[in-house]
This record gives C-alpha cells, sequence and structure tokens, in this order.
C-alpha cells in the first residue's frame, strides 16, 4: 500500500490545489486503517503488463454469487491509487457485494486512449475471474469518482468496444459515476485550468478535437442501460452542467436515467461522505442490487 504522506511514488503529477491535496491526505489516510474482520482482500491482480494494470477486489466472507461493483479512483487522470476506494469495503462488502478497485495507466505518461483502453481490459478482467472471487459475472456495477466517474461512465456507454472486449450488455446491470466529467469540450480553456489540462496534458498531442469522442455526452445515443448521474451542488460548474446535459440525452434513450444531487457536498465530498453507510448514494445502489 502507498504511504498515506507520499504523494508521489509513481511520478505522477503534483495536485492542482490545496483541496486535491487534502482529498488525496484525507482517502489515502483511511486506507490505512486496518479492515473489518472477514473481508477477503486480494491486492495487486494483474490484468495487463503494466505495473498500473493492477485492481484489488474486497469480498464478503463467504461470497457466491454476489454482484460485483467495479469502481475506478479519480485524480484528474494524471493522479490517483486504487487506495483511494479501500475505505468504501466495509459499506460495500456490507451490502453482500464484491468490490474491485481497478489501477489504470496515467496521463501525461499515457495519455488517452490508454486510461480508457485499460478500464474495458480491468472490466473484460472483472468478468472473466469474477466467480473465482465469489462474484457473480453477469451483475457488474460501474462506478468511480471525477476521472474514474468518467471511465465507468464511457465504459458503460461506449457498448461496441465493450462487447468487443468481451463484456456483453447482460452482464452490466447498471452505471452509477459520481461528479464525472461527462464533456471534456471546452472552447477557450483558461490558461493554467484544469480544463486546460484536457488539452495540454490528457489528450493526444495536436488532437484537440478528440475532446469529443472521450466525451461521455457523445455516446449517449441508443443507451439501454441503467444510469444513475451523482454530483454535489457545490460541484465544480463543469461537472455540474455536464452532468444534467447527459442525463438529458440519456433520458431520451431506452435506458433508465436517474440523478443525485448531493446538496452542500463539493467535489471531494460527493467520495468522502461515502464512509457514511446511510448514504443516499448506497441507497441508489441498493435499489440496483434489488432489480
Amino acid at each position: 500500500m502507498h504511504p498515506s504522506d507520499d504523494f508521489d511514488p509513481d511520478h505522477q503529477q503534483p495536485l492542482p490545489f490545496p483541496a486535491a491535496v487534502n482529498y488525496a491526505r484525507t482517502v489515502m489516510g483511511w486506507a490505512q486503517a486496518p479492515l473489518p474482520p472477514g473481508i477477503r482482500v486480494r491486492q495487486g491482480l494483474a490484468y495487463g503488463s503494466h505495473r498500473l494494470q493492477v485492481l484489488d477486489v474486497y469480498a464478503p466472507p463467504d461470497a457466491h454469487n454476489a454482484p460485483v461493483l467495479v469502481f475506478w479512483h479519480g485524480g484528474g487522470w494524471t493522479n490517483g491509487y486504487r487506495d483511494y476506494v479501500r475505505f468504501m469495503a466495509p459499506v460495500v462488502t456490507g451490502l453482500g457485494m464484491v468490490l474491485v478497485a481497478p489501477g489504470y495507466r496515467l496521463v501525461p505518461e499515457h495519455r488517452m486512449p490508454a486510461p480508457v483502453d485499460d478500464a474495458l481490459a480491468a472490466l473484460a478482467h472483472v468478468h472473466r475471474h469474477a466467480a473465482s472471487w465469489g462474484g457473480n459475472p453477469g451483475h457488474l456495477l460501474l462506478s468511480g469518482h471525477s476521472a474514474g466517474g468518467h471511465l465507468a461512465t464511457l465504459t458503460a456507454l461506449r457498448a461496441a468496444d465493450r462487447q468487443a472486449a468481451g463484456v456483453p450488455d447482460a452482464a452490466i446491470a447498471g452505471c452509477l459515476p459520481i461528479s464525472g466529467i461527462m464533456d471534456l469540450h471546452h472552447p477557450q480553456p483558461v490558461a493554467g485550468s484544469l480544463e486546460e489540462r484536457v488539452y495540454t496534458l490528457v489528450l493526444p498531442e495536436g488532437q484537440a478535437h478528440l475532446d469529443a469522442v472521450f466525451s461521455p455526452l457523445s455516446w449517449a445515443a441508443g443507451n439501454r442501460l441503467n444510469v444513475v448521474l451523482t454530483w454535489g451542488s457545490l460541484d465544480s460548474e463543469r461537472v455540474r452542467l455536464s452532468n444534467q446535459r447527459l442525463a438529458s440525452l440519456l433520458a431520451l434513450q431506452p435506458g433508465a436515467v436517474g440523478t443525485l444531487c448531493l446538496e452542500g457536498a463539493d467535489h471531494f465530498a460527493t467520495h468522502t461522505d461515502l464512509r457514511d453507510p446511510a448514504h443516499p448514494w448506497y441507497v441508489a445502489l441498493s435499489r440496483h442490487l434489488a432489480a
């Protein structure tokens, strides 16, 4: 496990502002705490050859054919660790689910489409191996926070790519991203802004037009999956507006769509507040378990 006071063991980018540093310190600190007895943990399972193409699995005791939640960490595609997800394990396994936290290659060392390719590869690995962890490969739920929410949604909505990777629609029970960036496009990003980082660090060099290709907003047409979009009332403007726009587009498709706006929550609280087992997002998750 990465030490909670060291955010650069893998030569990641400096975190862009103090709130991001505080968030990282908080969730990495929580990752140091021992998990309740009985949770079965498998760490660092490889789904590819790169050091970041690994995932962690948390399963309830005696899990058998349990629903599986695949949750990608955030960090602006430049930063983050799968340990960011570990604090959720007691609640998720308490719901009778297997929790999977994948890592993925980070930009700018590995620009798009590398993180998206890794999300597809990780999901295919989960589908193939879920049964060996006590999970149900036919009941996979996709989620993530921030950049992880973007990856979860893009993986869910790009059905042809997901099917080509070996994951059929029937295996996906729903997608519940949190504070995901659903539209990467910005006509005139301010120098030094997070929006500009999409063009200077995330997208392939000299290919700004690919912002549409890597935006979940572009892939809503024909969606048949159940999607619940969550964001905070104090989230960034681009997160709030892009989720609202995606919800409007998904409402015109065959699949069901729901929204959850968390009053008083900023971009990071939408994730850290999940320490509360009674959090509304877990209520939405439970509905998908019962469906």
